[in-house]
């Protein structure tokens, strides 16, 4: 098993916790894992990335080689298309809809709509929707990760489990509102997967 993934977003959005509750998932089963630093401004509003690799074997290097990414997560479609090129062809995207514009000259939202639509493996989804008609908008990044799950090469339970770690310490309240997140974004994504077919 070999899993490589690239995390987009912007400052403030999560990428962070997507990136420990698959990792917390992954040591479980025996996984070795690196990731590499994020990359660009992780204050509030600049853009992040960062390399997240998995695999039954050991891993030289934490950064993943160009065009070669099994999937881009994003909490941010713009950030989604800007790194496009590390996708590989068979690979897959997965990113929320909902803009967060913190430049000028940001495109507009229906030009990024139609280049994410352009990617043949897409699951494109208004995760912030979905995650306040649960309860907490908060949960944008963990509907995202939902959406993610039925790629990662994951047991869903393994992802469960590491959300209750993760979240514990905040309470039944908060661990429920993100493994209904979580749901959701599987949901919607198992939805398109059946609607392909």
């Amino acid at each position: 098993m070999k899993k490589d993934i690239i995390l987009a977003g912007v400052g403030g959005q999560g990428i962070l916790t997507i990136a420990s509750v698959i990792g917390l998932a992954a040591i479980e089963v025996g996984l070795f894992l690196k990731q590499a630093e994020v990359h660009g401004m992780s204050q509030r509003g600049g853009d992040v990335q960062s390399n997240l690799r998995l695999s039954d074997k050991e891993i030289a290097s934490d950064l993943i080689p160009f065009g070669q990414a099994d999937m881009i997560i994003s909490v941010e479609p713009m950030e989604s298309l800007r790194y496009l090129p590390m996708l590989s062809k068979e690979g897959w995207l997965i990113t929320n809809t909902q803009t967060f514009i913190n430049i000028p000259n940001y495109p507009a939202k229906e030009d990024i709509i139609a280049g994410i639509e352009k990617i043949k493996n897409h699951v494109a989804l208004d995760a912030e929707n979905i995650a306040k008609e649960i309860g907490s908008a908060r949960a944008a990044n963990i509907v995202v990760l939902g959406a993610a799950a039925p790629f990662l090469d994951l047991d869903y339970n393994l992802l469960e489990n590491a959300l209750n770690t993760l979240f514990g310490k905040k309470g039944e309240k908060v661990v429920g509102l993100n493994l209904a997140a979580l749901k959701a974004g599987h949901d919607f994504a198992m939805e398109k997967i059946e609607g392909r077919g």
